[in-house]
């Protein structure tokens, strides 16, 4: 069955790096641009529909070495978080749209701080999903870091054969309940990810499950110092059950953000659930 507003996908070049994205909604609509975290399927297919039905132009897009969009090589990023940034507002332009409401998750909602910060004027309103307002690496005192008895959890198991769909399937659905996710929700995406990544590179598989890319670009300067500067609509959607950036970085960002409103859902760990949606968007649609 067609799903309702949906105007599938393709890539497009902007900022000088193809970007892979997907449509849903009508052209003319208010653009709602959502960043992958790395991935666009970050963002759950019914959230980007509700939105599409509420009167927006929804496009969701993978980051740089991640799904259709330009992958070269993972391992040695040659691009920093202001060009991560840079591709956002240039999106905007190419989708021919004066200004997009802008939504992250994860390590997407760092890109989308310092999109709204360095290109104020492209951006009419903040989403930013289960981050925090600094890069990764040490954390500041006052942020709760990752759960060190789940993390030694996560990261003790051995990795799978990458190149092994159904492993890498298994292995992501294995750590779901870890993060506070749903296993069967994860296991689709995991799924969905493996068959969008467009090489058999092991490195290139890796990087799209894991966003182990992002780790590995240079995030300076800091932003969080800067957040006050930021005058548009905001919402801070953050899962109470996430051990990867515990609900306080949502209440600090929240905080920070000027007049920022903060959504906290029980039952959410590091990813959007799909029965999240009609909360999420109906925030999201309020701002």
């Amino acid at each position: 069955m067609t799903r309702p507003f949906r105007l599938g996908t393709t890539s497009v070049r902007a900022n000088g790096v193809d970007l892979g994205i997907e449509s849903f909604g009508r052209a003319d609509d208010p653009l709602v641009l959502l960043v992958g975290g790395t991935t666009m399927l970050s963002w759950p297919d019914a959230l980007c529909e509700r939105l599409a039905s509420g009167g927006r132009h929804v496009v969701r897009y993978d980051l740089r070495d991640s799904g259709a969009s330009t992958t070269l090589d993972p391992q040695n990023p040659a691009y920093d978080l202001r060009d991560l940034a840079a591709d956002a507002a240039a999106l905007v332009e190419v989708l021919g749209a004066e200004t997009a409401h802008l939504g992250g998750v994860g390590v997407g909602g760092m890109v989308a701080q310092v999109a709204a910060l360095d290109h104020p004027d492209m951006f009419s309103a903040l989403t930013l999903v289960g981050t925090r307002p600094v890069a990764p690496g040490p954390v500041d005192e006052d942020l709760p870091d990752h759960d060190p008895v789940v993390m030694g959890a996560l990261f003790s198991r051995p990795l799978p054969d990458w190149t092994d769909r159904d492993a890498v399937a298994a292995f992501a659905a294995a750590g779901a309940e870890l993060l506070g996710n749903d296993p069967e929700e994860v296991w689709e995406t995991a799924v969905r990810i493996w068959d969008r990544t467009p090489s058999g590179d092991p490195a290139v598989h890796q990087a799209n499950q894991l966003g182990m890319v992002f780790s590995r670009i240079d995030c300076a300067p800091r932003w969080r110092g800067r957040l006050v500067e930021l005058d548009v609509p905001a919402l801070v959607v953050h899962g109470r059950a996430d051990p990867f950036f515990p609900v306080g970085n949502g209440e600090v960002l929240a905080a920070e953000v000027p007049g920022a409103r903060l959504l906290v859902l029980d039952d959410m760990g590091t990813a959007l659930r799909h029965a999240a949606a009609d909360r999420v968007s109906a925030a999201m649609l309020g701002l």
